[in-house]
C-alpha cells in the first residue's frame, strides 16, 4: 500500500471519529456557518436556537445531506433550567458530547453607558457571561475523564470588542465578552488534565445580522474603512478558525484566542 492511499485512509479515519458538537445559537450567521463546515469535517451536529425552528431546521437538513446526524433542539442559553434540558437532549438524541461551540450572544441597541438600564445590562451578562459559564460546565461534566468521558474541546466566541472597548455603543457587550476571554484561557489550564482543550475566536466586523439586533444593520459594512483589510469579514471566514480549534488538526492548542478581524 502506497504512501498516498495511506493519507487517505488516516484522513476519512479522523473524519469519521470525529464525535458529537453542540454549536449553541447555530440557526442563523457564524453559529449556522460552523454548524455545516463541523459537518463537513465528519462532526454529528446538535443545532441549538432560541426562537426561530424554521431556520435550525434549515440547518439540520444541511447537515443531514453531508451524511452526518444532526438535530435542532430549542434552548434560551440565559435560562439554566433550559441549558440543562438542551445538554440532556443531547445525551439522548446523539450520545456522549465531544465538542461544544458557545456561539449564542446578544447586543442591544448601540448607546453611551449612562442610557443603559438594569433589564439591559442583565440580559447581556446573563446569555454571554453565565449561558457561557454553565454550557462549559455541563460539556466538562460529559467531556472530562474525571466524569468518564474521552476528552473534548470547547470554542467560545468572543469578539474584537472585547479589545477595542465598544465605547458609545456596546461597553457591557464588550465586558461581556472580556469575560469570555478570561474564562478561557483559566478553564483551558484547569481542564488540560482532564483531556479538555478551551479555545476562542474573537470576531471583528462580521457581516451578520447582530448587527441588527442592535439597532444598526449596515455597521459591519459602514465601519469597514477603519479595518486594514477594507472589508467585513463574513460568517464562513469566522467557521474557518472556530472548526480548526474544535478539531484535532488544533491538538496542541489550549488557552488561545484568535483573532479574525481584518487585522483590526
Amino acid at each position: 500500500m502506497n504512501d498516498l492511499m495511506l493519507r487517505f485512509i488516516f484522513f476519512n479515519l479522523e473524519i469519521i471519529m470525529q464525535g458529537v458538537v453542540l454549536i449553541t445559537g447555530a440557526s442563523r450567521g457564524i453559529g449556522a456557518a460552523c454548524a455545516t463546515l463541523a459537518a463537513q469535517q465528519g462532526w454529528d451536529v446538535a443545532v441549538n436556537y432560541a426562537r426561530d425552528e424554521a431556520a435550525a431546521q434549515r440547518v439540520v437538513a444541511q447537515v443531514q445531506a453531508m451524511g452526518r446526524r444532526a438535530v435542532a433542539i430549542q434552548g434560551d442559553v440565559g435560562e439554566e433550567a433550559d441549558i440543562l434540558r438542551l445538554f440532556d437532549a443531547v445525551d439522548r438524541q446523539l450520545g456522549r458530547l465531544t465538542g461544544l461551540v458557545n456561539n449564542a450572544g446578544i447586543v442591544a441597541t448601540g448607546m453611551r453607558l449612562e442610557g443603559y438600564t438594569w433589564a439591559r445590562m442583565e440580559r447581556i451578562m446573563r446569555i454571554n457571561v453565565l449561558g457561557t459559564l454553565a454550557c462549559c460546565r455541563e460539556a466538562v461534566k460529559r467531556m472530562s475523564r474525571e466524569h468518564g468521558g474521552t476528552g473534548g474541546s470547547i470554542v467560545n466566541l468572543s469578539s474584537a470588542a472585547a479589545r477595542l472597548g465598544g465605547a458609545n455603543d456596546y461597553v457591557d457587550y464588550a465586558a461581556s465578552k472580556g469575560a469570555v476571554d478570561t474564562l478561557t484561557l483559566g478553564l483551558a489550564k484547569e481542564l488540560a488534565p482532564d483531556g479538555i482543550r478551551v479555545n476562542a475566536i474573537r470576531p471583528g466586523l462580521i457581516d451578520t445580522e447582530i448587527h441588527a439586533s442592535g439597532g444598526k444593520p449596515n455597521r459591519a459594512f459602514d465601519l469597514s474603512h477603519l479595518v486594514p483589510l477594507q472589508r467585513p469579514g463574513t460568517a464562513d471566514e469566522v467557521a474557518q478558525a472556530a472548526v480548526w480549534l474544535l478539531g484535532e488538526a488544533s491538538s496542541y492548542c489550549t488557552g488561545t484566542i484568535i483573532d479574525v478581524a481584518g487585522g483590526r
